[in-house]
């Protein structure tokens, strides 16, 4: 592990702050928070109106003075003091007395592979203003990979593919760390875009971003794959007249716009292949691919990336979920390193 496995059974809270939500996970009493990383902020006073799912549900509903802000993109803190304000509102008076009794609070905190200093040094920021003592710092898709249940302390590769919603990391781990791992900057957020830009350029319509998702309307059926619905009807409002209408929408020709920006996770996966030894290569071929994230529930998404590799490819179960699960069981102790035999070399 690149964090001592000790020193997490020390902590006391683990928190995954992701681009689309916040994770708050507290020993004993496990997963307490689970809300969208966004809070809605009176600009004339300052004040916050709401965090979560009900700033969330503001977004493209409020007057001007009152402004949805997200501040965590790509599982790194842009906005230490609103990250602040933010989690002290998602973990609520009760929970937080309940800390604060705690004599020497230690917090674990999940950062992206390869996340600068700068970043790194946010994350512990914002947690230290929350009365943390020590805070210690576990790559994301270590974390994901402990909590979809992949053996990562054994000498066999195991590769991984975290679909965030701001980024997408793959990695190969093995004996507990990663060998070799590439963060992409396309997510679940390039690729809604890709179909609402399409949407509006060849049908002239505009979706209310919040109100519906509209991959899961686009793609319903086999979604990604040639075997879903050769159409799909779509309700919208019109870009000149601002009126609600309906089209029918060719679902090969959102296929298409989808593949654009997924053209450069492929491209990513074919990187670390290539840069991986070739005795953990072959293992892939055996163990595949694990897909964990939010945005690993794109209808087809498994299937594409499969064929794309030649490799096969599984969803984790509760794929949303694996990174926080995993810096729960390394909290509780439930994730043991490689021990070594020191009986072997006398052999």
């Amino acid at each position: 592990m690149t964090v001592s496995l000790e020193n997490l059974r020390r902590c006391h809270i683990a928190v995954d702050m992701g681009a689309a939500r916040t994770r708050v996970f507290v020993k004993g009493a496990g997963l307490v928070v689970d809300e969208p990383s966004c809070a809605a902020v009176n600009t004339r006073t300052g004040s916050l109106k709401a965090v979560g799912t009900l700033a969330e549900r503001m977004t493209g509903r409020t007057p001007d003075y009152i402004r949805v802000v997200r501040p965590v993109t790509g599982g790194t803190v842009i906005d230490i003091e609103m990250a602040q304000r933010m989690l002290r509102h998602l973990l609520g008076d009760k929970l937080r007395r309940q800390l604060r009794r705690k004599p020497r609070l230690r917090a674990a905190a999940s950062t992206p592979h390869d996340s600068d200093p700068l970043a790194q040094r946010a994350t512990i920021e914002t947690l230290v203003g929350l009365g943390a003592s020590r805070v210690e710092l576990v790559d994301t898709v270590i974390a994901a990979a402990v909590g979809c249940g992949l053996p990562v302390e054994d000498a066999t590769a195991t590769m991984i593919i975290m679909c965030g919603a701001a980024t997408t990391q793959v990695a190969v781990l093995s004996i507990g760390s990663i060998v070799t791992a590439q963060r992409i900057p396309v997510g679940g957020n390039a690729i809604d875009q890709a179909v609402l830009q399409y949407l509006r350029h060849h049908h002239e319509l505009v979706l209310p971003s919040q109100s519906v998702r509209p991959l899961q309307l686009a793609l319903s059926g086999n979604g990604l794959t040639e075997e879903g619905p050769m159409t799909t009807e779509i309700n919208g409002r019109d870009v000149a007249t601002g009126v609600a209408r309906s089209v029918k929408v060719d679902t090969a020709a959102v296929r298409e716009a989808i593949y654009t920006p997924l053209t450069a996770v492929k491209d990513g996966i074919g990187r670390v292949l290539r840069e991986c030894p070739p005795d953990l290569v072959a293992d892939l071929a055996d163990t595949g691919i694990r897909m964990v994230g939010g945005s690993a529930l794109l209808p087809g998404l498994d299937r594409l990336l499969g064929d794309a590799t030649g490799m096969p490819v599984a969803i984790a179960d509760q794929p949303d979920l694996c990174t926080i699960l995993g810096m729960g069981a390394m909290l509780d102790g439930k994730v043991q390193p490689l021990a070594v035999d020191p009986t072997a070399s006398a052999h």
